[in-house]
């Protein structure tokens, strides 16, 4: 068994998917590595470029229909063997779900692994994700959406107050971007994963199409136990948003689904009738204006919902 099994989902991004594959070529390599790269239905040459060009690196899988992130991501875990009974000997003790829409520094892999190794009580970790302007992405590190939590977020109070140690819980803003932090959630376009973590918890819910799934499976891994580490030590090139783009609308309504499915699972239960009410109310709302937005907009200006 190798020592990690790589995860890339890709739709319709065949030049992000190359960059991102060149660079795992250019990695160094001590640790043992599967790719896989699972293509969602995607009508570009993604399928042909990563077959012939990286032939050496990485299988391609096609699932012949746009099921989602989750769904593609949970092909490729099964295709390492995860989630099918076997003993945890059988399997990568790691699996990294990586966006086509990164670049990874050359040391990235082996450093993310060894920092596992000496830590055996972290379930999750993730790097510090830039953007190409050298900003931050602010959805590297987040904590939980409770509902107070979303509220001080869409409200518009984390943006207003960034170093509030309340209002500002949701994207951490109140955290140095250098210093490593134990925190709640990472995000799914560099999420490392203990494989024994994710045997535990189970794999990604599909009920997600895309957004909400990685905050769902870090809650899911953190219940079992585990700690969800961000990891500045290394630093990684997210594009950001090269899938949704291709679909904005579609992006944009899983978004706002994303947040009720979320509220729904782990929090409606517990909370007040109002608190429910005012959820159900306030994403809605938002979801609606945010698609009159877009339409009102020209088409290469539409923006795509972000977690950050």
């Amino acid at each position: 068994m190798p020592d990690l099994g790589i995860v890339i989902v890709n739709y319709n991004t065949c030049d992000d998917l190359h960059n991102c594959l060149q660079s795992l070529r250019a990695s160094t390599r001590r640790s043992t590595r599967r790719v896989l790269v699972v293509d969602n239905d995607s009508h570009d040459d993604s399928v042909t470029m990563a077959r012939e060009a990286f032939a050496d690196l990485a299988e391609v899988i096609e699932t012949g229909v746009n099921g989602g992130y989750a769904y593609a991501n949970n092909i490729g875990l099964r295709a390492l063997g995860l989630a099918q009974g076997q003993p945890l000997d059988a399997l990568p003790r790691y699996a990294l779900l990586l966006n086509p829409d990164t670049i990874l520094p050359p040391e990235a892999l082996d450093k993310v692994v060894a920092f596992m190794d000496a830590n055996p009580d972290v379930g999750v970790l993730g790097p510090k994700l830039v953007r190409p302007d050298g900003s931050l992405d602010l959805a590297c590190r987040r904590s939980f959406p409770t509902p107070a939590v979303s509220f001080y977020r869409l409200a518009g109070l984390s943006r207003l107050f960034p170093q509030s140690r309340t209002f500002g819980r949701y994207n951490l803003t109140f955290l140095d971007p250098d210093q490593q932090a134990d925190v709640d959630s990472v995000v799914g376009a560099f999420m490392l994963l203990r494989t024994a973590a994710l045997e535990q918890s189970g794999l990604l819910d599909e009920a997600f199409f895309m957004y909400g799934e990685d905050i769902d499976l870090c809650f899911r891994i953190k219940a079992q136990g585990w700690s969800v580490v961000y990891y500045p030590q290394v630093t990684v090139l997210h594009i950001k948003g090269a899938a949704s783009r291709k679909n904005s609308a579609r992006a944009t309504r899983a978004f706002y689904e994303a947040m009720k499915i979320f509220h729904d699972k782990h929090y409606r239960a517990q909370a007040p009738f109002y608190v429910n009410w005012a959820v159900d109310a306030g994403v809605g709302a938002l979801r609606l204006l945010a698609q009159v937005r877009n339409r009102l907009r020209p088409e290469g200006a539409r923006r795509v919902a972000s977690a950050s």
